[in-house]
């Protein structure tokens, strides 16, 4: 009998696949205070996440909202995946994340993952990751911009079926960084042409809702609303389940 598969979103951008007694979690965040002069306090309690010996992770990026490093100091030495270009950052800071090269998938446990372009919006490494798993494939974005990567992954990959997709469009204002008014993520629309373009069956929302912290830190208005009337016009299907929910693609 095959496994059952799930995927069930945590907190923030955080998510959890799950196969048999097998975990994967992706930018899971426990650990707030280190957030608080940026993003201000949470507006909600975060999803509690155990780790056992079973459980994987993977790293978008090194912001400290995608990349608890309390956190990954818990998970199994070498269980935690991450792009080249940030492993040695992430060594020194006591996370024994194993480095990978785009492209080249990887094995976690019963789940194959392969890291894919994204896009920071100050320029900063960053991955998407494409998860596969007893015939499910999701991939989940980080808190990407708007890029071209997009139509190559759709080339190399195919379809999704799941895609987990920032939707706040937030506008920051961070000390050493000229303010524009370009998100700094997806806006609700853009994520929704995202989905369009990686021919995603359901695109999920995620990263939004948690913190709004103006004007350093402001998410856009009605973003839940708009991402999923998006859907509609476009024919995607959506979905923006509470945190904690299982999500069903």
């Amino acid at each position: 009998m095959a496994e059952l598969v799930t995927f069930r979103r945590l907190s923030w951008a955080g998510i959890e696949a799950r196969s048999g007694r097998w975990r994967l979690l992706v930018d899971p965040l426990v650990t707030t205070e280190p957030l608080a002069g940026f993003l201000g306090p949470p507006k909600r309690p975060l999803v509690p996440v155990d780790v056992d010996q079973s459980t994987w992770t993977l790293v978008t990026h090194l912001h400290p909202d995608h990349c608890d490093r309390i956190l990954l100091s818990r998970i199994a030495a070498n269980q935690t995946l991450c792009h080249r270009p940030i492993a040695e950052a992430l060594r020194e800071e006591g996370v024994a994340a194993t480095a990978v090269e785009q492209w080249r998938p990887q094995q976690a446990g019963p789940f194959f993952v392969t890291a894919v372009p994204s896009a920071d919006w100050r320029g900063d490494d960053q991955v998407a990751w494409l998860i596969e798993v007893a015939g499910v494939r999701a991939i989940h974005c980080g808190d990407t911009i708007w890029h071209g990567g997009w139509y190559e992954i759709a080339a190399r990959v195919g379809p999704v079926d799941l895609a987990f997709l920032p939707i706040n469009g937030v506008l920051v204002r961070l000390d050493g960084y000229t303010p524009t008014d370009v998100p700094a993520t997806l806006t609700p629309e853009q994520a929704v042409e995202a989905a369009v373009v990686l021919r995603a069956r359901t695109a999920c929302a995620i990263h939004h809702g948690l913190f709004d912290n103006p004007p350093r830190y402001r998410e856009q208005t009605s973003a839940v609303a708009r991402f999923l009337a998006a859907g509609n016009r476009r024919g995607v299907a959506t979905a923006a389940p509470d945190d904690g929910d299982v999500v069903v693609g």
